[in-house]
């Protein structure tokens, strides 16, 4: 055969002889990674067993245990439910008044009188008489101010054929309506010929015609009822807006100014003045405007101290969520306190079930279990009590919160972020004070354990 023919031959086996010894390591590489994979699947497949039976253990403890362990979760229990009842009272009352607000609008301002000061002692924002009818006529000529209405208020006996009912009546200006954006349900509100001419005229919220005309078969218009032993004709019925608070909207009786002035509080003073301002942007303006006109009016020095005072509704809701966010930070404070102390519950009792449980420990790591997995099943006992204790916690807080509301008449709004916040910090809780008892149970000597009866 000649040397071209034998050159393909060469060229395969020329630089490096196929030897046993080669084709062992090449076989030895090549089942290295199957014989890894093996080996890491085997791995995971213990530590899966052993967490399985570190949960079981931990189950069958704490149900061995039924009423300690609801005994030690009481804590967590209550602190739970303290921040959710806190956390829904909170939001009840901002989306209220948020309500109440948008029903005013939000380019109102309320002007009230000062606090009378008598023996050095405040008698509280409009104790105090300084505002006039003429203080309103006077405001209606500030720019930006489209419509005014002075206040008069009286608490006042109603009678309709045997039926009374006692509550707010307020004379207002006609273009009232416009400012407490009042909807008519039934009639219609009283015109500007009616205050001119002083008419006695009713319109009636929806609480106070319910309670005057209850089992009495008669249309509301045109019936005549009594306020204070004074005759007023109804000539409308509102539509409800629903309670604020502590205040129920829907219970209040408008009648004209005038005739308010003349038949039910015949003085000079009005108890309020509420303006509106042709645009929310302006508001801050016409707020100043006002102050220095009423400054004006009253003879007071710029700069001092002034007998009125004035807020736009911005402000009422901001003073309230104020109000609103401080009840909640010291309910919340008040709830932590209960979830450390539940805390504190969680972590004695664990480190006297790792006291009663040593010799139990001792015959797990005498059987194969090692020092992480006696670690995580009292971790999981712990946990599993704050777990427990949270989800009681939002269930009876829901409840609590649902019952509040009702109670105060506050609407019931509910914030997942609080519940998911307060069932985390328990569950956190849970983790931090398990863990000292955890590790104290994992670096017990196995055969001081055995010993232990």
């Amino acid at each position: 055969m000649s040397s071209e023919e034998q050159t393909p031959d060469t060229t395969l086996t020329s630089n490096r002889p196929v030897t046993a010894s080669t084709a062992s390591s090449a076989t030895t590489a090549t089942s290295t990674k199957p014989k890894r994979a093996i080996t890491r699947k085997k791995r995971s497949r213990k530590r899966g067993l052993a967490l399985n039976a570190s949960f079981s253990s931990a189950w069958e403890a704490l149900w061995g245990n039924r009423l300690r362990s609801l005994l030690t979760i009481l804590g967590v229990i209550v602190g739970v439910a303290a921040v959710i009842v806190a956390v829904t009272i909170t939001q009840g009352t901002s989306n209220s008044i948020n309500a109440r607000v948008a029903g005013l609008g939000t380019n109102t301002l309320i002007i009230n009188s000062g606090a009378a000061v008598t023996g050095g002692a405040s008698g509280g924002i409009g104790s105090q008489q300084s505002l006039t009818q003429s203080d309103a006529t006077a405001i209606a000529s500030v720019a930006h101010v489209v419509n005014v209405s002075p206040i008069k208020s009286v608490t006042a006996q109603l009678i309709y054929s045997g039926q009374n009912w006692n509550t707010r009546v307020q004379g207002v200006y006609p273009n009232f309506q416009s400012i407490g954006n009042w909807q008519m349900a039934e009639g219609s509100w009283f015109s500007d010929a009616d205050e001119a001419a002083g008419t006695p005229l009713a319109v009636l919220g929806q609480t106070t015609e319910q309670n005057l005309f209850t089992g009495v078969a008669a249309d509301p218009i045109g019936q005549t009822i009594l306020i204070n032993n004074q005759p007023f004709r109804v000539v409308g019925v509102l539509q409800a807006k629903g309670a604020a608070a502590a205040l129920n909207q829907d219970d209040v009786v408008f009648v004209p100014f005038s005739a308010a002035a003349t038949r039910l509080k015949n003085t000079p003073y009005v108890d309020q003045i509420q303006v509106q301002v042709d645009n929310a942007n302006d508001v801050a303006q016409a707020q100043a405007d006002i102050t220095t006109l009423l400054e004006q009016q009253h003879h007071l020095p710029p700069g001092g101290p002034d007998d009125f005072l004035i807020r736009s509704s911005n402000q009422l809701v901001q003073t309230a969520q104020s109000f609103s966010q401080t009840l909640t930070f010291l309910l919340v404070g008040i709830a932590a306190i209960s979830l450390l102390v539940g805390g504190i519950g969680i972590m004695n009792i664990m480190l006297v079930s790792v006291t009663e449980r040593t010799r139990e420990i001792g015959i797990r790591m005498a059987v194969g279990a090692r020092r992480g997995d006696i670690r995580n099943q009292f971790l999981i006992e712990s946990l599993t009590l704050s777990a427990a204790g949270g989800l009681i916690g939002v269930l009876l807080g829901l409840i609590g919160g649902f019952i509040m509301t009702r109670v105060v008449q506050l609407p019931f709004a509910v914030n997942p972020l609080s519940i998911l916040l307060a069932f985390g910090v328990a569950a956190i809780i849970g983790v931090c004070f398990g863990f000292y008892p955890a590790v104290r149970a994992s670096q017990l000597d196995p055969i001081v354990a055995l010993r232990t009866e």
